[in-house]
């Protein structure tokens, strides 16, 4: 047993650390079934235990990986042989909430998901919202300053944090705690931590924003003819509603009709149109907002913006909208997929999906290129299917990302870098913001400790 690992069972105990064949029974990630590769998995359950673990990791000189729920797509939580893990699957308590001042203090591996049923009790809501909500983590959500359906109206992650605690590579903890909005007292170092997956120092507790719960909730699923009535659809729909539209997604009808495809979810909507949006406008009038937004899509089904719509009735209706656009798992079942996250100008938007999927079908003319997203935050994803043997992942990274350099895009909208993004950084950021980004990491983990590797090498 190395030293290491000796220091760490002394300090937390053997139950917190898991070593030998017991890593192995872990799967790597949400999308990885393989067992899990590390020299040990740490599992503390407090600030001050996560302190002792990195300041014996950073005195042995070993490298840490951090890992919240494994819903990440970069590669960015995924370990070697040579690394220890700290998990922060047993920190998942909501220490409170606040409803008057519209706060919540919660560690770092609650889900996305317990936070919003928790906030719902007390009247509020806590605003990031993902497909992956059951399983992500606060943490985590923090470490990639994760974005989602509500990004329009309610901002990134970054928008919903008030105060955090981490700790740093030797093991000292910095406490930005903060309950309030407003707090210009000098340099506000809780930004050094968010969106940096994990290589400044690990995040361990959070103060989120909370919301008043919107009493009025309205859905519906449109099908459109062209790009231009998606973007007109959505200047209509911001304009009208007033501030109250939260969720804007759309889905190309390569995406669409593989979604509905036998064996997927039933379609409201004719396959056959060439867009369809999902959106959502949560208000504080029950009667008066529905009836407004059957209005508005009334009026826009007679300018012809629109060519068809259905409207959910019932709760299992809204869902079942909602499953279209998030549940894609049978779509990705048994056929090599790459996942993309990227973002660009809106007006940009439809000219690059379609340069993307034609450089896709000259090199594997059967592929499927399945395009969606966010859009009103410029926020695209993609899924490439090559439906080849000869299944270059270079080949589809150039054919995504290459077309970003002439409209202004970054390859990452939300899912961050990673590992697998590291090539590309250079793509959205120039050689002076990557070296200032190398310039604080080496201030902060001169040791070149946490998640080594990721984002940037050194």
């Amino acid at each position: 047993m190395k030293p290491v690992i000796e220091a760490l069972i002394d300090a937390l105990g053997e139950q917190a650390v898991l070593h030998g064949a017991r890593v192995a029974e872990r799967a790597t990630s949400y999308w990885d079934a393989s067992p899990t590769q590390a020299l040990a998995v740490v599992k503390p359950r407090t600030t001050g235990e996560v302190s002792k673990a990195l300041e014996i990791c950073h005195r042995h000189d070993q490298p840490v990986v951090t890992q919240g729920g494994l819903t990440g797509c970069v590669q960015g939580a995924v370990a070697s042989n040579e690394e220890v893990i700290v998990s922060l699957e047993r920190m998942n308590a909501i220490e409170s909430i606040d409803p008057v001042g519209g706060s919540a203090t919660v560690q770092a591996g609650v889900t996305l998901q317990a936070l919003q049923e928790a906030a719902r009790e007390h009247d509020c809501l806590f605003a990031l919202d993902l497909g992956a909500r059951g399983s992500c983590t606060i943490g985590g959500n923090v470490a990639t300053n994760a974005g989602g359906i509500s990004v329009m109206r309610y901002g990134m992650m970054r928008s919903q944090i008030l105060g955090l605690e981490a700790v740093l590579a030797d093991g000292t903890v910095m406490s930005s705690m903060d309950e309030v909005l407003k707090n210009n007292a000098g340099y506000d170092l809780k930004h050094l931590m968010i969106g940096t997956e994990g290589t400044l120092g690990i995040v361990t507790r959070v103060v989120v924003r909370l919301h008043p719960l919107p009493k009025s909730c309205n859905t519906a699923l449109a099908a459109l003819t062209s790009f231009e009535a998606v973007t007109q659809l959505l200047t209509d729909m911001q304009r009208d509603l007033a501030g109250t539209l939260s969720a804007y997604e759309v889905m190309w009808n390569s995406y669409y009709h593989a979604a509905t495809e036998p064996g997927g979810h039933p379609s409201p909507l004719g396959r056959e149109y060439p867009f369809y949006v999902l959106l959502q406008a949560e208000g504080a009038d029950v009667e008066r907002d529905s009836l407004h937004f059957e209005q508005l899509l009334e009026r826009s089904l007679e300018s012809g913006v629109i060519v068809d719509a259905v409207i959910p009735k019932s709760e299992s209706e809204r869902h079942a909208l909602w499953e279209i656009r998030e549940n894609f798992e049978a779509m990705l079942a048994g056929r090599t997929t790459f996942l993309y996250d990227v973002s660009l100008p809106i007006r940009a938007m439809a000219g690059y999906a379609e340069a993307v999927r034609q450089r896709i079908v000259a090199r594997w003319p059967d592929a499927r290129c399945i395009q969606f997203g966010h859009i009103a935050d410029g926020n695209l994803h993609l899924f490439i299917q090559p439906e080849s043997q000869d299944a270059d992942h270079l080949a589809s990274d150039e054919a995504v990302y290459a077309p970003l350099l002439d409209v202004g895009g970054s390859v990452s909208a939300e899912h961050g870098i990673g590992m697998e993004k590291k090539a590309w950084l250079a793509r959205s950021r120039s050689d002076t913001e990557v070296e200032l980004m190398r310039s604080l990491k080496r201030a902060w983990d001169p040791k070149n400790l946490l998640n080594p590797g990721r984002v940037f090498s050194l």
